[in-house]
């Protein structure tokens, strides 16, 4: 018996002995709810985005973890970002 074949009838033994239910197969897959369609009705037609916008004149906005954000325009093609102090 190899010592990963001793660490895991030892572990075994352990989850027996504290009750806990054996390894089973995947769960069963359920269907997913859909939510309502109302609710997406409930939200203003994108007030919020078009100030945000206005405020930022369209720039990238990616955020390093510094918390500075990228000064180049949305969508640009340049692989990385130029950061500015926020």
């Amino acid at each position: 018996m190899s010592k990963v074949d001793a660490l895991r009838a030892m572990r075994e033994a352990k989850y027996a002995r504290n009750g806990a239910p054996p390894a089973a197969g995947p769960a069963p897959t359920k269907a997913p709810a859909r939510a309502p369609a109302a609710r997406a009705k409930a939200e203003p037609a994108g007030t919020a985005d078009a100030a945000e916008s206005a405020d930022t004149d369209e720039l990238c906005g990616h955020r390093n973890m510094g918390g500075k954000s990228c000064s180049r325009p949305a969508g640009h093609s340049e692989k990385n970002h130029r950061y500015a102090t926020a």
